[in-house]
């Protein structure tokens, strides 16, 4: 499988890049927005694209061509305003479904954020960012690919517990960032987790079981 990450530069995409790598099992593609970052990949022997999620749809349907999944783990980042969260977090995320729709690639993976499919369960303090999760997922969810729809609780960098817990709602928690690329790579490779949106925090199943359950 050719897989393509977008946000391959923050942390969960270095992360889950690392693992693909590793596994050997698949290509990967780090979509990234800055020179530097594109050959910092390519000196690790990963493929690396600039991508500007601003752009346009045609550019980025060039991109996603010849992959066969899109990995959007892509953010504003919390220094920018609401602004760049609707540009990037919204808009960008939806330019990538509709340019992977075009390009033929129906494998779709979204990285949200834990109950964003819930209004009043959102976290208040970063009201925008849910709202650009929020409505992201649901055109996802009506967008014909083959999408799941990853919800991670309260991300940390502590190592990868290796146990999580997964279901359509569960109270706020914390996950490692080792542990969300770890499912992610996990729901590629499982076919139960299309058409599936979940929340996702530390618990007490292996990522088998937990995924095998949905």
């Amino acid at each position: 499988m050719k897989i393509i990450v977008f946000g391959a530069n923050g942390q969960i995409g270095k992360i889950l890049i690392d693992k693909i790598k590793k596994e050997g099992t698949h290509e990967v593609t780090a979509a990234v927005r800055k020179e530097e970052q594109a050959k910092d990949f390519q000196s690790k022997g990963v493929k690396g694209l600039l991508v500007d999620l601003e752009g346009s749809v045609e550019e980025l349907t060039k991109v996603i061509r010849g992959h066969d999944a899109v990995v959007f783990s892509a953010g504003s980042g919390g220094k920018t305003g609401p602004d760049k969260t609707l540009l990037v977090d919204l808009d960008g995320a939806v330019k990538t479904m509709e340019a992977a729709s075009k390009a033929g690639t129906k494998r779709y993976l979204m990285v949200s954020a834990l109950q964003a499919n819930n209004r009043k369960n959102w976290n208040q303090k970063i009201r925008p960012y849910y709202v650009a999760k929020h409505y992201a997922d649901r055109c996802l969810a009506e967008s014909g690919l083959d999408f799941t729809i990853v919800r991670p609780g309260g991300l940390t960098n502590d190592k990868g517990a290796g146990k999580v817990a997964i279901s359509e709602q569960l109270e706020r928690g914390k996950v490692s960032r080792e542990d969300v690329a770890t499912v992610l790579l996990a729901s590629l490779e499982e076919e139960k987790t299309i058409g599936k949106a979940f929340d996702l925090t530390e618990g007490d199943k292996s990522f088998k079981d937990a995924l095998g359950g949905l």
